[in-house]
C-alpha cells in the first residue's frame, strides 16, 4: 500500500510530493470503474464526474499552487477532448494507492474491439482494498488491478472537472499569482506586487494572488533565511531584501521537496515514508529556543498574524 498524503497544513512541497507519488503509480493507466461514496466533499462533486472518469486514461499529473491537476482522456479522441480532474486536498485529504494483489493477468487492451464490458467491470467489484473506511469517499479501479482511494475525514478537500483548454481560466486558477519555484518568479515581479501593500510581509506572502502555493511554514523559514522580520510592511521590503527573499523562498522549497515535505500530523510520501523537512526547521515551532545563526544570541519568538503563528528571531530579522 502506498500512502500519498500531505501534512495538516497544505503547502506546496507536500502537494508536489503527492503529485510525484501519483505519477509513479497511475500514469498511463485506464480507469475501469469509479465510485463516489457520497454526493460532496467541501462542495458537491461536479455533475457527471463518475461517468467522465470511467473509461479514461491518466495522461499526466501536474501541480498548480496547492491544486493537483490530473489530465484524463481517451487516446482515440485526441488531446483536444482531454479533461482536467482537479483536486484540492484541504486539511486532511489523502490519496492511497493499493497495488494489484491478484496473480491474474492485467486486462489486455488489444483484445476484441467491442469487448465484454460487463465481465471486465465485474472483475473489479472484488476489491484488493477490502476494508472500506468511513472516510473513504472516492474509489478508482484501474486496468492493471491497481486501486486509488481518496480519503478525507474532515471533508475540506474538493474536486472539479473541466476541459484541458479551460483550466488556466477556471475559477480555481485564474487569479493565482506566479509559481514561486518557476522562472517567472523574480525580484522585479515580487517588488511590483508588494509596492502598494501595507500589510506585513508575512501576510502578503500568504496571499495566493501575490505568489501561488506558499504556506505558513515555508514563509516563516524563508523570512528567517533572508533576515526579514514578519512584521515589516510589504511595501517597505526594498530591492536588496526582495532579492534575498526570492532566493530564500526558492531554496527552502527545493530543499523541502527533496526531503518529501514536512511531517506535522500524517504526511507520508509515495512509498509510505514520512517527509522529514521538519528536522531542518530554523524557526518554525521553535519558540523560546536559541537562534541557529552563528553569534546571533537571540531567541525565537512567536506572534500571531492574521490568525497564524509566526516564528522569528527579533535580533537578526529586521
Amino acid at each position: 500500500v502506498y500512502q500519498i498524503e500531505r501534512c495538516s497544513m497544505p503547502e506546496l512541497p507536500e502537494v508536489e510530493t503527492v503529485c510525484r507519488g501519483l505519477r509513479a503509480h497511475i500514469i498511463d493507466r485506464r480507469i475501469v470503474r469509479a465510485e463516489l461514496r457520497r454526493p460532496d466533499l467541501r462542495f458537491p462533486f461536479p455533475k457527471g464526474l463518475q461517468d467522465q472518469l470511467e473509461g479514461s486514461t491518466i495522461k499526466n499529473i501536474t501541480r498548480r499552487a496547492k491544486y493537483i491537476l490530473i489530465q484524463v482522456g481517451n487516446d482515440q479522441a485526441g488531446e483536444a477532448n482531454d479533461k482536467i480532474w482537479l483536486t484540492h486536498l484541504g486539511m486532511t485529504g489523502r490519496f492511497t494507492v493499493y497495488p494489484a494483489q491478484s496473480d491474474e493477468k492485467a486486462l489486455d487492451e488489444t483484445g476484441d474491439e467491442t469487448g465484454d464490458t460487463a465481465k471486465e467491470t465485474a472483475r473489479f467489484y472484488h476489491s484488493t482494498h477490502n476494508q472500506i473506511g468511513a472516510h473513504d469517499h472516492v474509489h478508482i479501479w484501474f486496468d492493471d488491478l491497481t486501486e486509488l482511494v481518496y480519503t478525507d475525514p474532515r471533508r475540506f478537500g474538493y474536486m472539479d472537472m473541466m476541459a484541458l483548454s479551460d483550466v488556466n481560466e477556471s475559477k480555481h486558477l485564474r487569479q493565482l499569482g506566479p509559481e514561486p519555484i518557476g522562472n517567472t518568479f523574480g525580484a522585479e515581479v515580487l517588488l511590483e506586487k508588494l509596492k502598494n501593500r501595507r500589510a506585513p510581509i508575512k501576510s502578503a506572502l500568504l496571499d495566493q494572488h501575490v505568489v501561488a502555493g506558499l504556506g505558513n511554514i515555508y514563509v516563516c523559514e524563508a523570512l528567517f533565511r533572508s533576515g526579514i522580520s514578519p512584521r515589516r510592511l510589504a511595501c517597505h521590503v526594498g530591492p536588496v531584501r526582495t532579492g534575498r527573499l526570492i532566493e530564500a523562498i526558492k531554496n527552502v522549497l527545493d530543499e523541502a521537496i527533496t526531503a518529501g515535505g514536512s511531517t506535522l500530523r500524517d504526511f507520508a510520501g509515495a512509498q509510505g515514508s514520512a517527509g522529514y523537512f521538519q528536522h531542518n526547521f530554523d524557526v518554525y515551532d521553535r519558540e523560546g529556543e536559541a537562534c541557529l545563526k552563528p553569534e546571533c544570541g537571540g531567541k525565537i519568538k512567536r506572534i500571531v498574524q492574521s490568525g497564524r503563528s509566526s516564528f522569528y528571531c527579533s535580533k537578526c530579522q529586521r
